[in-house]
C-alpha cells in the first residue's frame, strides 16, 4: 500500500514535468519603489497566502507565478495511470490532487503541492505511515530522474511530523538541466500533504523553505527549519 501511495505523489509531478503550463493570468502586485541609494538591493516579494481546505495554508513570494493545473489533469492523469504497475497505484493517482503549482524564473523552478485525502483511500492511509510512505518518494523519482548526494531528515512542527528529503536531481531526457529537489511530507487530519520543490539555485530552495505555514491551526512557522536536514541517507 505505501508503495502504490509514494508512486502516485511521484507520478503526477512526473507527468507533470513533460507539460509546458503557462502562468494563470492573475495580475501580480507591483514591486514597491526602490531610493536611488538603493536601486540595486533587491526587493523582498510581498508573500502571497495561499488557505486549503485539506486543514493548511502556504505563504509564498509574489513574484511566483500560479500555474493553473486543471487543464492539464486528463493528460496528466493520463501518462501518470500508464506508468502506473497496479491497481492500487492508479487509485492513488486518482486520489491524489494538485493543490497549488508554482513557477518562476527561467529556467523556471516549480513548487508542487500535492495532496491525498484520507477519505477517498477508504481509511487506508493514516498518520502513522508517514516514515513508511515519504522515506520512498525520491526512490521513485528515479524512473525519470538521476539523483545524487541525497540527505534527509525527520522533525516537528506544533503537533506535526515532518518527513524531509533532497537531492541533486539531473532529468533523464534533459541532462544538461540539473536542480535540486525537495521533497517534504505531512499528515494532517484531513489526508497527506507533500511539497515538492523543483529548484534551479539556492535562491528558489529558500523560497521555499522559509515559506509560512499553519498545519491544522498550529502556529505559523518555517516550513524546512535549518535542524531539518541530519545526514546522508544510507
Amino acid at each position: 500500500m505505501h508503495k502504490a501511495i509514494l508512486v502516485a505523489f511521484v507520478l503526477l509531478p512526473a507527468a507533470l514535468s513533460a507539460q509546458n503550463p503557462q502562468p494563470a493570468q492573475t495580475p501580480q502586485p507591483a514591486p514597491a519603489p526602490l531610493a536611488a541609494e538603493h536601486a540595486t538591493d533587491a526587493v523582498p516579494a510581498t508573500p502571497v497566502v495561499f488557505t486549503s481546505d485539506a486543514g493548511f495554508s502556504f505563504s509564498y513570494p509574489s513574484d511566483w507565478a500560479v500555474i493553473d493545473s486543471k487543464p492539464m489533469m486528463p493528460a496528466i492523469q493520463l501518462k501518470a495511470n500508464q506508468d502506473a504497475e497496479s491497481d492500487m497505484e492508479k487509485k492513488g493517482i486518482d486520489c491524489t490532487q494538485i493543490s497549488l503549482l508554482l513557477r518562476h524564473g527561467s529556467p523556471a523552478s516549480s513548487i508542487v503541492v500535492l495532496v491525498l485525502p484520507y477519505g477517498c483511500l477508504s481509511g487506508a492511509l493514516s498518520p502513522s505511515d508517514l516514515a513508511a510512505t515519504a522515506s520512498g518518494i525520491a526512490e521513485g523519482l528515479k524512473k525519470s530522474m538521476d539523483l545524487s548526494d541525497p540527505i534527509y531528515g525527520a522533525y516537528k512542527l506544533g503537533s506535526h511530523d515532518l518527513w524531509i528529503e533532497r537531492a541533486q536531481a539531473t532529468p533523464k531526457d534533459h541532462p544538461d538541466q540539473p536542480f535540486i529537489i525537495e521533497v517534504v511530507s505531512v499528515m494532517l487530519k484531513k489526508g497527506m500533504v507533500c511539497w515538492m520543490g523543483f529548484a534551479r539555485d539556492e535562491a528558489a530552495l529558500k523560497a521555499l523553505n522559509e515559506a509560512q505555514i499553519v498545519l491544522d491551526g498550529d502556529t505559523p512557522a518555517a516550513l524546512v527549519p535549518s535542524t531539518a536536514l541530519a545526514q546522508k541517507k544510507p
